[in-house]
């Protein structure tokens, strides 16, 4: 069941404009569909947000949906930027800090790549915080704190709600290759399952080709009854290979969006993992204006987590209009 703190909290925020960047304009409309003005009289701080996301992700649609509505209450001009290569990632995060932004929130899904430049950010002064992805470099890599869910607990919970459900034969597929966060995901998945996990690498950017990937394998192993997928998008295309496969393999996900809640009431998606990236987004914000205003710190210098949260049929009538909003 949802907590009623964080359903009541998130009910109460409207979602914010869906530009980044453009000028007065945008902010205006921006700050009108978040539902109100500043809150607080702090200078305008700049603050960006540089992801390894690719282009079309919902997930971090949805991130940069609690992002802005924090930077609308928080009188901070947000800056948005992404790219799923590492290397490419790390000169945007550089761009930012020759743009001499007043704080940084990175993720750090290669983290080998960010290294030196968010180095290079502290050197600078910058604030950095890190979100959803690296949880285990952010402090050495001089981070103030990580917000997001730990992969490997995540990863444990699945395994776990894999044996309450007398699952044996699972299949994890990893749409991102040398993205560390999910590499930990199946591995927690395989600590806590008694069953047998195999992994199974696929191309993320090529749906179809993703599709025929989990179709060849459910074919070629009927043993499988499980397919655990990483992301919210690669469910929907998991359930279809199984039907086209013949095969009962029931699909089970990290991460929600309004299709994922869809398969969960309809029964075609087991159960999914929510790490709330709202959520995510929201409190990396808010956190940064709070240890600019006032030098807050959540965490006592560790990991502020915000999953996971197992979310089943039950759920999915709550869930429904928080994903149709964009804020699940």
């Amino acid at each position: 069941m949802l907590s009623a703190a964080v359903a009541a909290a998130v009910t109460a925020v409207a979602l914010a404009g869906c530009s980044s960047t453009g000028g007065k304009r945008a902010e205006e409309e921006r700050a009108a569909d978040a539902g109100g003005r500043s809150a607080v009289n702090t200078p305008r701080w700049k603050v960006a947000m540089v992801t390894h996301s690719g282009d079309g992700d919902t997930y971090w649609d949805i991130v940069q949906s609690g992002a802005k509505q924090a930077a609308v209450k928080d009188n901070i001009e947000f800056l948005y930027a992404h790219d799923e290569e590492a290397g490419r990632q790390a000169q945007l995060v550089q761009s930012m800090i020759d743009k001499k932004v007043d704080g940084l929130i990175v993720t750090l899904a290669k983290p080998d790549a960010m290294k030196g430049v968010v180095a290079k950010a502290a050197k600078a002064g910058i604030p950095v915080i890190t979100i959803n992805s690296g949880q285990e470099k952010s402090k050495e890599f001089g981070a103030l704190t990580h917000i997001g869910q730990d992969e490997t607990v995540a990863g444990e919970a699945v395994g776990t709600e894999l044996n309450e459900q007398g699952r044996k034969n699972a299949l994890c597929v990893l749409h991102e290759q040398g993205n560390v966060g999910h590499e930990q995901r199946c591995d927690g998945v395989e600590k806590t399952f008694d069953g047998k996990l195999k992994k199974l690498y696929v191309d993320g950017t090529n749906m179809p080709d993703v599709q025929s990937s989990v179709t060849a394998k459910l074919q070629s192993d009927e043993d499988v009854d499980t397919v655990v997928t990483l992301g919210a998008p690669f469910a929907a295309t998991a359930v279809k290979a199984a039907e086209e496969a013949d095969s009962d393999a029931r699909t089970v996900t990290f991460d929600l969006n309004a299709k994922v809640v869809a398969g969960l009431e309809d029964g075609s998606i087991g159960f999914a993992v929510d790490q709330q990236p709202y959520l995510q987004g929201y409190e990396a914000v808010d956190l940064m204006w709070l240890h600019r205003y006032n030098a807050d710190m959540l965490g006592g210098g560790k990991p502020v987590l915000t999953g996971p949260q197992i979310l089943t049929k039950k759920d999915a009538p709550e869930l429904a209009d928080y994903t149709e909003r964009g804020t699940r």
